[in-house]
């Protein structure tokens, strides 16, 4: 019957609507260690990062290379394990002096509470647990750990998307290490499978400070210095950049970034590249 068809069609036309908001959905591209995406899935996401620094931290121009492999682990289509820091970074100075070797290791959990395909809405907490496992030559390996709480979110409109992420970390040695809060949001719209351009802001702000290091600011991510004078200081960076469903289980991305803090400090530009696999 006409009738039946046009019903079925209609439902089907909004149950993909409603769909919509997840399955065009992308995970953040910059900031990946902490920017934790609300969505449940399993991936396996190798990625690369530049960084450079601003001479006014060290008193001399500097960037950094981060080659690092994640991990999520959807254990059922709520709670996820994640792996989401590792790797090995090599510090290149500009009076000539390298510095390399092997990041912290940092695993957790995360809980999709919302979970809502109809109104393209998650809300997902969780937290990581660092553990000092790296090289004291690049900043890591220092004190006992850190703890890191945060709540994810994700709100779709169809093929635009908004994702948000606020969180904490809070040391197990206050001397070693310093205390931050952050802010991350990121916008992003879905104009075909090959191209998801996204803008994106990520801020962190130090509350307390260590007893390591003399410096006036905090590592970003990657780094927690344990800097002395760090306390109160703000940073920001903003970002552009796109993802590319390469296939249905595959995606690229790319981010740019600029730190937007006065004075720039630790962090001057970003250029972060992923792919994500899901399994």
């Amino acid at each position: 019957m006409q009738w039946a068809a046009t019903l079925a069609l209609a439902i089907t036309t909004t149950a993909n609507a409603a769909n919509d908001g997840f399955e065009t959905a992308i995970a953040p591209v910059a900031n990946p260690i902490y920017f934790e995406s609300a969505l449940i899935q399993s991936e396996v996401r190798p990625l690369f990062a530049y960084h450079r620094l601003d001479a006014g931290l060290l008193g001399v121009g500097a960037n950094a290379q981060v080659y690092a492999v994640q991990l999520r682990y959807a254990i059922n289509d709520r709670l996820a394990f994640i792996a989401t820091r590792d790797g090995y970074t090599r510090i290149h100075l500009d009076n000539g002096t390298t510095l390399d070797g092997w990041n912290d290791l940092a695993a957790g959990l995360k809980y999709a509470v919302i979970q809502d395909a109809a109104n393209q809405f998650a809300l997902t907490p969780g937290f990581t647990v660092t553990v000092p496992t790296g090289n004291s030559e690049v900043f890591q390996g220092e004190g006992k750990g850190r703890a890191d709480v945060f709540v994810s979110a994700i709100k779709g409109w169809n093929q635009f998307h908004l994702n948000g992420n606020i969180g904490g970390t809070v040391p197990f040695d206050a001397d070693a290490n310093t205390s931050n809060l952050r802010f991350n949001v990121m916008a992003d719209y879905a104009v075909h499978r090959w191209f998801t351009p996204f803008v994106s802001y990520n801020s962190f702000l130090t509350v307390s400070s260590g007893n390591a290091i003399g410096l006036r600011s905090e590592g970003f991510d990657v780094i927690n210095f344990g800097s002395s004078n760090a306390s109160g200081r703000y940073q920001g960076a903003a970002g552009v950049g796109f993802r590319s469903h390469l296939c249905a289980l595959v995606d690229f991305g790319v981010a740019y970034e600029v730190g937007v803090a006065d004075p720039a400090d630790i962090f001057k530009d970003r250029v972060t590249v992923d792919l994500v696999w899901k399994f």
